[in-house]
């Protein structure tokens, strides 16, 4: 596989299409390009056991990632992760995506003094009207 795949599931919500070039350009940003990310929707109580079971934390959320290859050489395509979002709990679908894939890509904004906020901002700025 040469480049990135994104593939939604428990959708649509929204314009799949943005929503997968969303996902394409904040990777890109920050120099990912190939591997394949899973964007999923659910409900409120899915994303709850996800959350507690995940990070041990007992409330709902409106967006969690799940890294799976991690940096270095792999056998085949790098599997970068899954994106799981509960759209009742969040406002904006776009930015749920782009704060998910980078994450994915190892940032942090709860460790990194905001250097993840930036990226972030330009890739939602730019899908703005």
């Amino acid at each position: 596989m040469s480049g990135l795949e994104v593939e939604i599931i428990g959708g649509p919500v929204g314009d799949v299409e943005q929503l997968k070039r969303l996902c394409t350009e904040a990777l890109a940003r920050v120099g990912v390009n190939d591997g394949h990310v899973a964007i999923e929707f659910v409900d409120e109580e899915r994303i709850e056991k996800l959350n507690r079971r995940h990070r041990g934390c007992d409330h709902p959320t409106d967006v969690l990632s799940f890294g799976i290859d991690e940096v270095g050489p792999t056998a085949g395509p790098r599997e970068l992760g899954d994106i799981v979002i509960c759209p009742g709990l969040t406002e904006d679908i776009g930015e749920a995506v782009v704060h998910g894939a980078l994450h994915l890509s190892g940032m942090d904004h709860e460790a990194d003094a905001g250097e993840m906020l930036a990226p972030q901002s330009e890739v939602i700025r730019s899908h703005r009207p």
